[in-house]
């Protein structure tokens, strides 16, 4: 299986799965004002595959400005996008949202606003990631409380837009790493195996300093208990200026078609100097590399490849 990197220019936040033995991808555009997907049998296929808009920033109120990080799931057969969004009025009042297909087909059926994620406690949230666990469906999300901090939290859900149960703080930035620039936990991203739970995030400034830790549960613990969980002490994935990538970070998870080599998805940038707000710089382009396990069940990202033809 070959695919060229990047896979898909100025796609940033990518998030890509293999459903039905059919590759499906969405991400933030350079606009930040709309929600596209794309389909192909293989991931090279990606990269030419016509995208298709289903939906667009509304012109004023909520979910009108900054329209950031869309996934795409399939959920008890329906299909769902999980994105954040903000106020044209207010920019940074962001919040999380739920799109739902009435067809089987994401590309040909239409979708309908299902409405905000709501959490307790109302504040800055965004990139909500449901998983199931156990027979139990979870989502974990990034909200910021106290606002100077962007955290990580768990719940149960009701179903695809509801709550079940109280948010617990899993993780929160207080590593050295977690702090450069601003004081972030987001973006996360789960993977089971080897009798683990494992979350991927993302944190730091969204410049060179971005990276990815890994948290941790025992397969059989309670999710939803907060001893629960561990985290890396070091990054996971980092910066590789010999390698030409920078600020590797929002990372999801896919296989191969036949499911035997795990896939690491994520964004970065192939050069370090930002002029002006990262935010406004398009230029954090969708990767994809295969990674592999250590003796201890653990995974092993290893560093960033170099542009070009990539294989697993």
């Amino acid at each position: 299986m070959n695919w060229t990197n990047p896979l898909i220019e100025q796609r940033a936040d990518p998030h890509l799965s293999l459903v039905d033995g059919r590759y499906w991808f969405t991400a933030s555009v350079p606009g930040y004002d709309a929600i596209e997907i794309r389909a192909a049998d293989s991931i090279a296929g990606l990269a030419s595959a016509p995208a298709k808009v289903i939906w667009r920033a509304h012109a004023s109120g909520p979910m009108s400005w900054h329209v950031w990080a869309p996934e795409l799931h399939r959920l008890d057969g329906r299909w769902f996008v999980y994105f954040a969004a903000a106020e044209r009025e207010d920019i940074w009042k962001l919040r999380m949202y739920v799109l739902a297909c009435q067809g089987d087909d994401p590309l040909t059926g239409a979708w309908i606003e299902r409405g905000q994620i709501a959490t307790p406690e109302e504040g800055f949230s965004l990139d909500a990631t449901p998983f199931e666990h156990r027979g139990r469906r979870y989502l974990c999300w990034t909200q910021k409380s106290p606002p100077t901090e962007s955290n990580l939290y768990l719940a149960e859900l009701a179903d695809p837009w509801t709550l079940a149960s109280a948010p617990v703080l899993i993780t929160r930035p207080d590593l050295p790493w977690e702090r450069i620039g601003f004081h972030v936990n987001e973006g996360p991203a789960v993977l089971r195996r080897h009798g683990r739970v494992f979350i991927a995030y993302s944190a730091a400034a969204t410049d060179a300093n971005y990276c990815m830790g890994l948290l941790w549960a025992d397969e059989n613990a309670d999710l939803l208990d907060p001893a629960s969980w561990h985290k890396s002490p070091t990054p996971v994935f980092a910066t590789d200026e010999a390698a030409s990538q920078f600020g590797p970070g929002h990372n999801s998870f896919t296989t191969t078609p036949d499911g035997r080599t795990d896939l690491l998805v994520y964004h970065a940038r192939n050069y370090r100097d930002i002029v002006g707000d990262p935010l406004n710089d398009p230029n954090r382009h969708a990767r994809v590399q295969p990674f592999g396990w250590r003796a201890d069940g653990f995974p092993d990202f290893g560093r960033p490849v170099p542009d070009g033809p990539c294989t697993a």
